[in-house]
């Protein structure tokens, strides 16, 4: 028998049941580069909204002990794993190596989420569930939505937003993405499609990971949806993208749109960097 550990509904009133399997079966991932003002805060939040995920934790040999801390905290909490890697390689090359500890491992999902606060554990419930929605049929990427109706964006100035709308449309035209958050991080991916991806070929070691990955995903066939979800912005720390890489993502989002091969399906290989796990 099922146990329900929550019974949410997105603002379109479609119901999400979340069971224990579905829950353990689940890894949540944070990339984390100087996050030890966050990180303590997040585990325990995560861990208080969906008690029967497993936790990873990707550090870039953070210079503020945040690896240390997980380190030590391992010891104590069975549930939380920990990724070091050599140095700052990128958020992109983080999120790949989460992916690849997912599929090695065996889980059913892997679910990720910025280090920040800016994406609130109270969704992962929606999230995890929305996989396997209620009399619908099950998707293979599950997205926590700004830009779907009840979702909403905090402490941005307005020409932030306007930016990432902008963003937003110029990846769906070029990518032929359907959903509306096209560069949001908080998502729940499959691990079984996942598994067909060649990591390899992604060009993004930055913020257009976002939109890569999707379109890879959608070259495969991936069934994709959205819940809504309220983004705030970080309080404690430093927002670790430039306006550099922002104009960057709009050049990897059009070196796509104009690549004609498929991605292919590779064995998972090495982490990206130097890694070593626990």
């Amino acid at each position: 028998m099922l146990t329900n550990l929550a019974t949410p509904t997105t603002d379109f009133g479609v119901p999400f049941v979340l069971n224990a399997d579905e829950a353990r079966a689940t890894l949540v991932t944070v990339a984390t580069y100087n996050e030890i003002e966050n990180l303590p805060r997040l585990v325990s939040a995560i861990l208080d909204a969906a008690p029967e995920v497993d936790v990873l934790v990707v550090d870039d040999n953070s210079p503020d002990g945040t690896g240390r801390w997980c380190d030590e905290q391992r010891e104590r909490e069975s549930r939380l794993h920990v990724l070091h890697r050599s140095g700052k390689l990128g958020l992109g090359t983080a999120i790949v190596a989460a992916m690849r500890y997912a599929i090695e491992h065996g889980y059913r999902y892997v679910l990720n989420l910025d280090a920040d606060f800016s994406h609130d554990p109270k969704y992962l419930p929606a999230l995890i569930a929305g996989m396997q929605p209620v009399d619908r049929t099950p998707v293979d990427v599950m997205i926590g939505s700004r830009y779907v109706a009840g979702g909403a964006v905090e402490g941005w100035p307005l020409h932030r937003q306007a930016m990432s709308k902008l963003v937003n449309a110029y990846a769906r035209r070029l990518l032929g993405l359907d959903v509306r958050d096209c560069s949001g991080a908080y998502r729940c991916y499959r691990t079984s499609l996942l598994a067909q991806v060649d990591f390899d070929a992604i060009r993004s070691r930055g913020y257009s990971f976002q939109e890569e990955i999707l379109w890879r995903l959608k070259l495969l066939g991936a069934r994709m949806s959205e819940t809504p979800i309220t983004f705030v912005d970080r309080v404690h720390g430093k927002s670790k993208i430039s306006p550099r890489e922002a104009f960057s993502a709009l050049g990897v989002i059009l070196s796509l749109a104009t690549e004609k091969s498929h991605p292919r399906k590779t064995p998972s290989a090495k982490h990206p960097g130097d890694v070593t796990s626990q």
